[in-house]
């Protein structure tokens, strides 16, 4: 079957794939543990091995399932504060927003960027190791460039995940 694309912000994105309880089932494992083996994960799910592959590989082709991630204990690497910053790009920038957004996120510091409505334009979580640590990512990657117009830094004191 053909999917429709339409256009948001000129990119072309897929209407949403059809799952049923069974990938959703598939889904909710893999999200608890992705190393988890195939045999397991089918006898979890109620299905025999070669059909649950089936559907693993069918979520991967729809582009479902985008790819495999470490959850890394930042702790144990020295990472002491974590902060979520509120930037607002200029007006003058605008045109340059996501640019602007995809330049921060190849920035060590930066473990995830939004790209919100309204106010603020972005959102921001940083880990660094200090509180000096942070102002100076601050005021080097944030404050010094003329594409943002303010910022505000908020810190994390706790992750629930």
């Amino acid at each position: 079957m053909k999917s429709s694309l339409w256009s948001v912000q000129g990119e072309a994105v897929p209407h949403p794939i059809r799952v049923d309880e069974i990938d959703l089932a598939i889904l909710s494992e893999l999200r608890t543990d992705a190393r988890i083996a195939n045999n397991v994960l089918a006898a979890k799910i109620g299905l025999a091995p070669s059909t649950c592959l089936g559907r693993v590989k069918a979520l991967h082709r729809a582009g479902v399932i985008r790819g495999y991630t470490a959850l890394i204990d930042e702790k144990l690497l020295g990472v002491t504060v974590n902060a979520m910053i509120s930037v607002v790009v200029a007006p003058a920038a605008r045109d340059r927003l996501l640019a602007s957004a995809r330049t921060l996120q190849e920035l060590t510091e930066v473990k995830d960027v939004f790209v919100l409505g309204g106010t603020p334009d972005l959102l921001v979580r940083v880990a660094a190791r200090s509180i000096d640590d942070l102002r100076t990512f601050v005021a080097t990657h944030l404050g010094a460039n003329r594409a943002f117009s303010s910022t505000q830094t908020a810190i994390i004191f706790e992750h629930l995940s």
